[in-house]
Protein backbone atom coordinates (compact mmCIF):
# COMPACT_ATOMS: atom_id res chain seq x y z
CA UNK A 1 0.00 0.00 0.00
CA UNK A 2 1.51 2.99 -1.27
CA UNK A 3 1.17 6.64 0.85
CA UNK A 4 -0.34 9.75 -0.94
CA UNK A 5 -0.63 12.59 1.60
CA UNK A 6 -2.55 15.20 0.26
CA UNK A 7 -1.49 17.40 3.45
CA UNK A 8 1.16 20.30 3.76
CA UNK A 9 1.68 18.43 7.74
CA UNK A 10 2.21 14.76 7.26
CA UNK A 11 5.04 13.59 9.56
CA UNK A 12 6.73 12.67 6.22
CA UNK A 13 5.97 13.55 3.17
CA UNK A 14 3.68 16.95 4.09
CA UNK A 15 3.34 19.30 1.43
CA UNK A 16 4.61 17.10 -1.71
CA UNK A 17 1.67 16.14 -3.13
CA UNK A 18 -0.27 19.19 -2.46
CA UNK A 19 -0.99 19.90 -5.77
CA UNK A 20 -3.64 17.41 -6.76
CA UNK A 21 -1.82 16.94 -10.18
CA UNK A 22 1.30 15.85 -8.39
CA UNK A 23 -1.03 13.45 -6.29
CA UNK A 24 -2.25 11.95 -8.87
CA UNK A 25 1.26 11.59 -10.57
CA UNK A 26 2.94 9.98 -7.58
CA UNK A 27 -0.35 7.13 -7.24
CA UNK A 28 0.43 6.43 -10.91
CA UNK A 29 3.95 6.16 -10.11
CA UNK A 30 3.60 3.38 -7.16
CA UNK A 31 1.36 1.29 -8.59
CA UNK A 32 4.06 1.30 -11.70
CA UNK A 33 6.58 0.39 -9.03
CA UNK A 34 4.48 -2.41 -7.86
CA UNK A 35 1.53 -1.16 -5.02
CA UNK A 36 -1.20 -3.07 -5.16
CA UNK A 37 -3.32 -0.13 -3.52
CA UNK A 38 -3.17 3.90 -2.65
CA UNK A 39 -3.73 5.40 -0.19
CA UNK A 40 -4.88 8.89 -0.05
CA UNK A 41 -5.46 11.21 2.77
CA UNK A 42 -6.29 14.65 3.39
CA UNK A 43 -5.71 14.79 6.96
CA UNK A 44 -2.61 14.50 9.33
CA UNK A 45 -2.75 11.94 12.13
CA UNK A 46 0.79 12.50 13.07
CA UNK A 47 0.90 12.94 17.01
CA UNK A 48 0.16 16.46 18.32
CA UNK A 49 -1.72 17.47 14.89
CA UNK A 50 -4.98 18.78 15.01
CA UNK A 51 -8.43 17.73 12.75
CA UNK A 52 -9.05 19.37 9.60
CA UNK A 53 -12.80 20.76 8.42
CA UNK A 54 -14.77 18.51 6.00
CA UNK A 55 -14.42 21.09 3.83
CA UNK A 56 -10.73 21.28 3.98
CA UNK A 57 -10.80 17.48 3.77
CA UNK A 58 -13.01 17.24 0.29
CA UNK A 59 -11.15 20.08 -1.05
CA UNK A 60 -8.01 18.21 -0.68
CA UNK A 61 -8.98 14.89 -1.77
CA UNK A 62 -11.42 14.64 -4.54
CA UNK A 63 -9.29 16.66 -7.26
CA UNK A 64 -6.70 13.45 -6.72
CA UNK A 65 -9.77 10.82 -7.32
CA UNK A 66 -11.52 13.02 -10.13
CA UNK A 67 -7.59 12.97 -11.57
CA UNK A 68 -7.12 9.18 -10.98
CA UNK A 69 -10.56 8.35 -12.23
CA UNK A 70 -10.47 4.18 -11.43
CA UNK A 71 -7.25 4.46 -12.58
CA UNK A 72 -5.24 2.70 -10.11
CA UNK A 73 -6.73 1.03 -7.35
CA UNK A 74 -7.46 3.24 -4.55
CA UNK A 75 -8.09 3.77 -0.79
CA UNK A 76 -9.05 6.30 1.21
CA UNK A 77 -7.44 7.23 4.63
CA UNK A 78 -10.26 9.31 6.79
CA UNK A 79 -12.29 9.11 9.71
CA UNK A 80 -14.89 11.30 8.19
CA UNK A 81 -18.03 9.34 6.30
CA UNK A 82 -18.96 12.09 3.94
CA UNK A 83 -14.94 11.80 2.79
CA UNK A 84 -15.92 8.19 2.43
CA UNK A 85 -18.84 8.41 0.30
CA UNK A 86 -17.66 10.78 -2.13
CA UNK A 87 -14.09 8.73 -2.63
CA UNK A 88 -15.99 5.67 -2.87
CA UNK A 89 -18.31 6.93 -5.22
CA UNK A 90 -15.32 8.39 -7.15
CA UNK A 91 -13.51 4.81 -7.25
CA UNK A 92 -12.24 3.63 -3.64
CA UNK A 93 -12.10 0.46 -2.90
CA UNK A 94 -11.14 0.17 0.68
CA UNK A 95 -11.64 3.15 3.70
CA UNK A 96 -8.75 3.23 5.88
CA UNK A 97 -10.10 4.48 9.22
CA UNK A 98 -7.75 5.60 12.06
CA UNK A 99 -10.33 5.99 14.68
CA UNK A 100 -11.64 1.86 13.69
CA UNK A 101 -15.40 3.38 13.46
CA UNK A 102 -15.60 4.87 16.15
CA UNK A 103 -14.32 8.98 14.73
CA UNK A 104 -18.29 9.32 12.83
CA UNK A 105 -21.40 7.40 13.38
CA UNK A 106 -22.54 7.22 9.87
CA UNK A 107 -19.03 5.57 8.51
CA UNK A 108 -19.78 1.96 9.27
CA UNK A 109 -23.27 2.82 7.47
CA UNK A 110 -21.30 4.25 4.07
CA UNK A 111 -19.05 1.01 4.15
CA UNK A 112 -21.52 -1.42 4.69
CA UNK A 113 -23.98 0.22 2.33
CA UNK A 114 -21.13 0.49 -0.28
CA UNK A 115 -19.79 -3.25 0.28
CA UNK A 116 -16.27 -1.59 0.04
CA UNK A 117 -13.16 -3.03 2.08
CA UNK A 118 -12.59 -1.23 5.65
CA UNK A 119 -9.31 -0.81 7.84
CA UNK A 120 -9.73 -0.86 11.30
CA UNK A 121 -6.59 0.50 13.21
CA UNK A 122 -5.93 1.11 17.04
CA UNK A 123 -5.06 4.25 18.65
CA UNK A 124 -5.04 4.89 21.97
CA UNK A 125 -6.35 8.75 22.49
CA UNK A 126 -6.85 10.83 19.72
CA UNK A 127 -3.53 12.50 17.59
CA UNK A 128 -3.21 15.38 19.72
CA UNK A 129 -2.41 13.63 22.96
CA UNK A 130 -2.09 10.45 22.02
CA UNK A 131 1.65 10.08 22.64
CA UNK A 132 1.74 11.99 25.90
CA UNK A 133 1.57 8.40 28.48
CA UNK A 134 0.59 5.75 26.27
CA UNK A 135 -0.22 2.81 29.11
CA UNK A 136 -0.92 -1.13 28.42
CA UNK A 137 -1.22 -4.02 30.56
CA UNK A 138 0.31 -6.16 27.38
CA UNK A 139 -0.05 -3.97 24.44
CA UNK A 140 -0.47 -7.04 22.04
CA UNK A 141 -3.23 -8.45 23.80
CA UNK A 142 -4.88 -4.97 24.85
CA UNK A 143 -4.75 -4.01 20.88
CA UNK A 144 -6.04 -7.82 19.99
CA UNK A 145 -9.00 -7.09 22.37
CA UNK A 146 -9.82 -3.61 21.28
CA UNK A 147 -9.29 -4.79 17.38
CA UNK A 148 -11.33 -7.54 18.49
CA UNK A 149 -14.37 -5.87 19.86
CA UNK A 150 -13.73 -3.40 16.71
CA UNK A 151 -14.16 -5.63 14.23
CA UNK A 152 -17.53 -7.37 15.90
CA UNK A 153 -19.04 -4.36 15.83
CA UNK A 154 -18.25 -3.54 12.27
CA UNK A 155 -19.78 -7.00 11.09
CA UNK A 156 -22.63 -6.09 13.62
CA UNK A 157 -23.67 -3.07 11.55
CA UNK A 158 -23.56 -5.00 8.45
CA UNK A 159 -20.22 -5.21 6.99
CA UNK A 160 -18.94 -8.44 5.29
CA UNK A 161 -16.27 -9.54 7.71
CA UNK A 162 -14.30 -11.40 4.69
CA UNK A 163 -13.27 -7.43 3.51
CA UNK A 164 -11.99 -6.23 6.85
CA UNK A 165 -8.45 -5.85 8.04
CA UNK A 166 -6.88 -4.65 11.03
CA UNK A 167 -4.21 -2.30 11.98
CA UNK A 168 -2.27 -2.59 15.40
CA UNK A 169 -1.57 1.68 14.58
CA UNK A 170 2.08 1.32 14.79
CA UNK A 171 3.12 5.10 16.59
CA UNK A 172 -0.23 5.56 17.40
CA UNK A 173 -0.19 5.77 21.14
CA UNK A 174 2.33 3.59 21.41
CA UNK A 175 6.03 3.81 23.04
CA UNK A 176 9.05 2.49 20.83
CA UNK A 177 9.16 -0.33 22.99
CA UNK A 178 5.84 -1.13 22.37
CA UNK A 179 5.71 -0.65 18.23
CA UNK A 180 8.16 -2.70 18.13
CA UNK A 181 6.72 -5.40 20.53
CA UNK A 182 3.77 -5.53 18.17
CA UNK A 183 5.62 -6.54 14.97
CA UNK A 184 7.68 -8.97 16.92
CA UNK A 185 4.11 -10.87 18.59
CA UNK A 186 2.08 -10.21 15.31
CA UNK A 187 0.69 -13.66 16.12
CA UNK A 188 -1.71 -12.24 18.76
CA UNK A 189 -3.24 -10.30 16.08
CA UNK A 190 -3.32 -13.17 13.41
CA UNK A 191 -5.44 -15.35 15.98
CA UNK A 192 -8.30 -12.64 14.87
CA UNK A 193 -8.19 -14.61 11.57
CA UNK A 194 -8.42 -11.11 9.53
CA UNK A 195 -5.96 -9.76 7.52
CA UNK A 196 -3.44 -7.20 9.36
CA UNK A 197 -1.54 -3.95 7.79
CA UNK A 198 0.96 -2.88 9.43
CA UNK A 199 2.42 0.88 8.89
CA UNK A 200 5.95 0.99 10.10
CA UNK A 201 7.42 3.60 6.89
CA UNK A 202 9.66 6.29 8.48
CA UNK A 203 7.90 6.46 12.01
CA UNK A 204 10.01 7.92 14.28
CA UNK A 205 10.54 5.21 16.37
CA UNK A 206 12.69 3.94 13.73
CA UNK A 207 14.72 6.77 14.03
CA UNK A 208 15.17 6.62 18.20
CA UNK A 209 15.84 2.68 17.95
CA UNK A 210 19.09 3.84 15.76
CA UNK A 211 20.31 6.04 18.65
CA UNK A 212 18.68 9.27 17.78
CA UNK A 213 15.70 10.23 20.76
CA UNK A 214 14.55 13.47 19.14
CA UNK A 215 14.19 11.59 15.94
CA UNK A 216 10.91 12.77 13.57
CA UNK A 217 10.86 10.25 10.97
CA UNK A 218 13.27 6.89 10.46
CA UNK A 219 15.36 6.43 7.14
CA UNK A 220 14.36 4.04 4.78
CA UNK A 221 16.92 1.26 5.85
CA UNK A 222 15.20 1.26 8.87
CA UNK A 223 11.25 1.15 7.24
CA UNK A 224 12.05 -1.69 5.25
CA UNK A 225 14.04 -3.81 7.90
CA UNK A 226 10.52 -3.51 9.92
CA UNK A 227 8.59 -3.98 6.89
CA UNK A 228 10.07 -7.73 6.39
CA UNK A 229 10.11 -8.28 9.76
CA UNK A 230 6.21 -7.85 9.63
CA UNK A 231 6.35 -9.95 6.59
CA UNK A 232 7.76 -12.58 7.91
CA UNK A 233 5.33 -12.59 10.61
CA UNK A 234 2.41 -12.67 8.77
CA UNK A 235 1.15 -9.21 8.02
CA UNK A 236 -1.04 -9.17 4.36
CA UNK A 237 -0.43 -5.37 3.94
CA UNK A 238 2.54 -3.14 4.25
CA UNK A 239 1.69 0.63 4.49
CA UNK A 240 5.03 2.29 2.78
CA UNK A 241 5.73 5.52 1.36
CA UNK A 242 8.93 4.33 -0.76
CA UNK A 243 7.53 1.35 -3.26
CA UNK A 244 10.00 0.45 -5.19
CA UNK A 245 12.45 -0.16 -2.55
CA UNK A 246 9.88 -1.90 -0.32
CA UNK A 247 9.12 -3.96 -3.42
CA UNK A 248 12.36 -5.23 -4.25
CA UNK A 249 12.97 -6.27 -0.58
CA UNK A 250 10.02 -8.09 -0.06
CA UNK A 251 10.83 -10.07 -3.48
CA UNK A 252 13.63 -10.94 -2.19
CA UNK A 253 12.20 -12.20 1.54
CA UNK A 254 9.94 -13.93 -0.44
CA UNK A 255 12.20 -15.94 -3.00
CA UNK A 256 13.95 -16.63 0.82
CA UNK A 257 10.73 -17.72 2.42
Amino acid sequence: MGVVNVTPDSFSDGGANLDPDDAAATARRMVAEGAAIVDVGGESTRPGSAGVTLDDELRRVVPVFERLGGEVPLSIDTAKAEVARQALALGAELVNDVTALRGDPELAGVVADAGCYVCLMHMQGEPRTMQERPTYTDVASDVAAFLEERLGFAVATGIDERRICLDPGIGFGKTVEQNFELVSRLEVLLKLGRPVLVGFSRKSSLGRVLGDPQARTGPLSASIAAAVAAYERGATILRVHDVKEHVEALTVAKAIA
